[in-house]
């Protein structure tokens, strides 16, 4: 018996240890400000605690759906030239995103453009062909929601890029379950919030087209000149103000609309100072096969103009004197350093597959973060103060039994955060406070279990046997479904319900440790020092 009592004390003392180390780390002194950083270090505090910005954005997923669809019509386009078919015109529904429209087809090559289309685009389009020889190419449902997917998925990996490359840390990118296709971003410590908000919100999509006409003053008068219609395979798109080449900013250019480099083909971009003019400028680096074909095209077209396209603004034009193969530069009056900053790292984090919309924005204060810090640990040494004082008031001897099975409890909680490298939030501190009732709970079951069954006429040892069986399954019990809750509020809740939901749960796992076992232990090394029906304080 006391070789068995030996080794659970020792287990006792051991886990002690690991989760105490679990909590500071290898602090770097023993000074009250050392031990908070290596905390600190540990077990890092959220966006309610430390301040920062909280956002919720919209992704619209249908853009990129439009987005694929223009680009598969401008190559299909192509393709059927390329087979020798010439079609009237191949264009996006404008009134359904997910169809593309081929107009004006050769009666006699009706079966060459279905054998072409059926060749590459059967697997992603439903193809119908329709009255007055046109066709109609259909995204399959499967292929709309796996696109959607898809730019969900790559809208997260490319903010969380972008915040990586603010120095922003700890941040929370993730689904918001509450809504459809939005993303929950939380930002501790953000002391700029305007600026990350610009940088989170731009697309940068960069493109490079051919300029087939212009420029106008306004999209009425490029109208006016192009016969009141603009060609299928061709945009009217504004300058940006103060565009390089471009006059004085806002002119209409018609170009074409399939891009010749595509922000996909960008490998890397870096913020530069224009040796002339001293102007802060973009230098971007195409990949080896956009390098290629840029140089055949570049070579193949000299005396034309190409213009670079940012988020649908003209950011630049020039005329092509050479051959140009994988370098490109983005400069404009209007540029200031801190901007081609943010733009070089915008392109090398790649482009946004869908706009984003801010659905809500709130920022919390530091000074309000430490506010909730001081009165949430305030909340947690009264709260427990008085759970231990009621302990030994109550229960008398056996409240130092429950008292120190609590603090074990605290400790090894904290312990788990520390290691597990957790967040906590202002929900997750009322999870600790929750979660040191729970485990006043379970001492309550085993100590009112053990004084029915010395009312009863049971020895002192046989009492404490009887009541830890016997309030064990009800300890279960209320654990098991309390962690199911805290489960559900982790899947589907977001940032601060996911911490208290983490909180709790590990809590209540420590309390099923202290609760039963460590509070046996201690129970069973007081009755092992004690006479035979001699009787215990409880």
């Amino acid at each position: 018996m006391q070789k068995n009592l030996k080794q659970k004390t020792i287990l006792i003392f051991a886990v002690l240890i690991v989760f105490i180390l679990g909590i500071f780390g290898i602090p770097k002194g023993i000074s009250g400000t050392a031990l908070k950083d290596s905390i600190l270090e540990r077990i890092h505090l959220g966006l309610d605690l430390k301040g920062g910005t909280h956002l919720i954005l919209q992704v619209m997923t249908n853009e990129a759906v439009s987005f694929t669809t223009t680009n598969d019509a401008a190559h299909i386009q192509t393709e059927l030239q390329q087979n020798g078919i010439t079609v009237g015109s191949v264009v996006p529904d404008t009134a359904h995103p997910e169809a593309i429209l081929i107009n004006g087809a050769p009666p006699d090559r009706i079966g060459d453009i279905r054998s072409v289309l059926e060749q590459r685009y059967s697997n992603q389009y439903d193809i119908t062909s329709g009255e007055n020889n046109t066709f109609t190419l259909t995204m399959k449902p499967t292929a709309v929601a796996d696109l959607k997917k898809n730019t969900m998925e790559h809208s997260i990996e490319v903010i969380r890029q972008r915040v990586d490359s603010l120095g922003v840390s700890e941040p929370i990118i993730a689904p918001y379950n509450l809504g459809t296709d939005q993303i929950l971003v939380e930002l501790p410590g953000v002391d700029d919030p305007a600026r990350v908000r610009n940088v989170i919100q731009s697309t940068a999509r960069l493109e490079i087209h051919e300029v087939q006409g212009g420029p106008w003053s306004d999209e009425q008068a490029a109208l006016q000149a192009l016969g009141g219609s603009v060609p299928y395979d061709s945009l009217l798109l504004h300058a940006a103000p103060g565009a390089s080449g471009a006059g004085g900013g806002n002119e209409v250019y018609q170009i074409k609309r399939a891009a010749e480099v595509a922000g996909t083909d960008i490998r890397d971009a870096q913020a530069s100072q224009n040796q002339n003019t001293g102007e802060p400028e973009v230098i971007f680096y195409l990949t080896s096969a956009a390098g290629n074909h840029f140089a055949d095209f570049t070579g193949a077209n000299k005396g034309k103009s190409l213009c670079i396209v940012l988020d649908n603004k003209i950011q630049e034009v020039a005329t092509i004197h050479d051959q140009i193969r994988d370098t490109g530069t983005i400069s404009g009056g209007s540029m200031n350093a801190q901007q081609a900053k943010d733009l070089s790292m915008l392109l090398r984090t790649g482009a946004l597959p869908a706009s984003i919309h801010y659905l809500q924005e709130s920022t919390v204060g530091p000074s309000l973060g430490a506010d909730s810090i001081r009165q949430g640990v305030l909340a947690s040494i009264v709260g427990m103060l008085a759970v231990l004082i009621f302990m030994l008031i109550y229960y008398r001897g056996a409240g130092i039994n429950a008292d120190l099975a609590l603090i074990l409890n605290l400790v090894i909680l904290l312990g788990f955060m520390g290691y597990t490298q957790s967040v906590l939030t202002l929900p997750g501190i009322a999870g600790v406070i929750l979660t040191i009732g729970m485990g006043v709970d379970s001492n309550v079951l085993i100590f009112e279990r053990i004084r029915e069954e010395l009312r009863a006429g049971k020895s002192p040892a046989a009492a404490v046997d009887q009541g830890f069986a016997h309030a064990w399954t009800t300890i279960i019990d209320t654990h098991v479904t309390t962690i199911v809750s805290a489960a559900i509020l982790f899947i589907f809740g977001t940032g601060p319900v996911r911490g208290f939901a983490v909180t709790l749960t590990f809590g209540l796992l420590a309390n099923l440790f202290t609760a039963v076992f460590v509070s046996r232990v201690i129970f069973d090394s007081h009755l092992a020092k004690k006479q035979r029906g001699e009787p215990i304080s409880i």
